[in-house]
C-alpha cells in the first residue's frame, strides 16, 4: 500500500488461518460498513500460513474500491503474532481487529467509534456483561470452560474485565503504538497480555456489551490450548515486570 495514501479514519485487521469459507464475506461486510458510513477505511488481512485458499480469495474479493492489504506469514505463527503484525502497520486514527467469522457484527463499530471519540483509549467487545446479546451460544462445556477461564484471568491479572477473549478490540492509534510493540505472546492468550499492557500503561479501557454469535468451527482446542493459555497468563506479570507505568491516569469503564 502506498505510503502517500491518505490516512484512514479506521483500520480493521483480520487475522485469518484457513478461513477460505469466511474471508470474502468478512471483507465485503467491513467494506460495506465503511461505504455506508462514508468512512475512509483500511482493511488488513494477515494470512497466518493458511494451507487453503484464504490469501488468494482475500486478494480476489471485490470490495468496490476499498483498499485491502494481505500480509502472509510463511508458517502458522499464531493469532497473537498475526494481530500484532497487522496492528503495527495499520495507519488509521482508530485501529483494531475482528475475527474472520464476524461473530461480532461489524455494525458494533458504531458504538466503538462513539466511545473512542468520547475519550476512551481502548474499547473491547464483551460477551460477559449482562447487556450482551448472545444469538447462538457455544456448547455447554465450552461455555463453562470460557467462564472459568474468565474468572481465572480476573483473579490473576485483569480484575474487572468480564471478557478478555472476544475478538473485537479497538484502540486509538497512539495507544496501539505503545501497546503492540510490547506484546510478546503469539498464542490465544495474547488478548490478556494486550489488556494487561494497556492498564499498566495507564490507558482507559471501555467494555462494550455486544451482539455475538458462536461459530461452531472455532479453532480453539479446549484441553491443549486451555492449558497453554493458563500457563501464559501466569507468565504475563513476569514478562512485563520491568514496565514502568507513566503518570497517565487510568480508569476502566463499561457502557
Amino acid at each position: 500500500m502506498s505510503s502517500n495514501a491518505p490516512e484512514p479514519e479506521i483500520s480493521v485487521v483480520i487475522p485469518a488461518y484457513n478461513e477460505a469459507r469466511a474471508i470474502q464475506k468478512a471483507l465485503r461486510a467491513v467494506a460495506g460498513y465503511f461505504r455506508s458510513r462514508g468512512l475512509a477505511g483500511e482493511i488488513i488481512v494477515v494470512d497466518d500460513g493458511s494451507n487453503d485458499a484464504t490469501g488468494p480469495l482475500a486478494r480476489a474479493t471485490d470490495t468496490a474500491g476499498m483498499p485491502v492489504e494481505v500480509l502472509v506469514n510463511e508458517t502458522n505463527e499464531g493469532k497473537g503474532y498475526s494481530v500484532r503484525r497487522g496492528m503495527l502497520v495499520a495507519r488509521g486514527r482508530y485501529v483494531g481487529f475482528v475475527d474472520a467469522d464476524m461473530s461480532t457484527p461489524i455494525g458494533e463499530l458504531d458504538r466503538v467509534r462513539e466511545a473512542l471519540g468520547a475519550g476512551a483509549d481502548v474499547v473491547i467487545g464483551s460477551r460477559g456483561m449482562p447487556e450482551a446479546q448472545i444469538d447462538r451460544h457455544q456448547p455447554w462445556s465450552r461455555e463453562r470452560a470460557g467462564k472459568l477461564f474468565g474468572w481465572f484471568v480476573r483473579a490473576v491479572v485483569l480484575p474487572g474485565i468480564w471478557d478478555s477473549q472476544c475478538g473485537f478490540k479497538f484502540f486509538t492509534h497512539a495507544a496501539a503504538r505503545e501497546i503492540f510493540p510490547r506484546q510478546t505472546l503469539s498464542g490465544w492468550a495474547f488478548d490478556v497480555e494486550v489488556l494487561y499492557l494497556a492498564r499498566r500503561l495507564g490507558y482507559e479501557i471501555v467494555q462494550l456489551p455486544v451482539h455475538w454469535t458462536n461459530d461452531p468451527e472455532s479453532k480453539v482446542r479446549m484441553l491443549r490450548d486451555g492449558l497453554n493459555m493458563g500457563l501464559d497468563i501466569l507468565r504475563i506479570g513476569c514478562l512485563h515486570r520491568r514496565l514502568k507505568a507513566p503518570g497517565r491516569a487510568s480508569g476502566d469503564t463499561a457502557q
